[in-house]
């Protein structure tokens, strides 16, 4: 299953879209920007797509455009504190002090 995930600024997420189901909405990741800050705050993965490494590719997504951005990222939805736990390439653009990552 072929997934692209797109920024929706003007909704303030990424989606992650099944390009063999129609464009079917896998997923999405929601965020807020103020200045060089980006807070994740939820990601929600649709049904039928648990499992698939659709909440990986959107974490990756929102992770290397914030590198791409220089912004500092503050993850409040738990499954990115676990996941940037899990993968310390990323910590460098983690907001220091955040829990659980370190």
């Amino acid at each position: 299953m072929p997934i692209q995930v797109t920024d929706v600024p003007e909704r303030e997420r990424f989606e992650a879209r099944d390009s063999d189901a129609d464009d079917a909405l896998a997923g999405f990741l929601t965020y807020q920007v103020t200045g060089a800050v980006i807070a994740v705050t939820h990601l929600d993965v649709s049904p039928g797509y648990d499992g698939s490494g659709v909440d990986d590719a959107l974490a990756r997504a929102a992770m290397d455009d914030a590198r791409a951005r220089r912004r500092t990222v503050v993850p409040i939805g738990p499954f990115l504190v676990d996941w940037v736990a899990r993968h310390p390439e990323y910590r460098s653009i983690v907001a220091p002090g955040t829990k659980k990552i370190k």
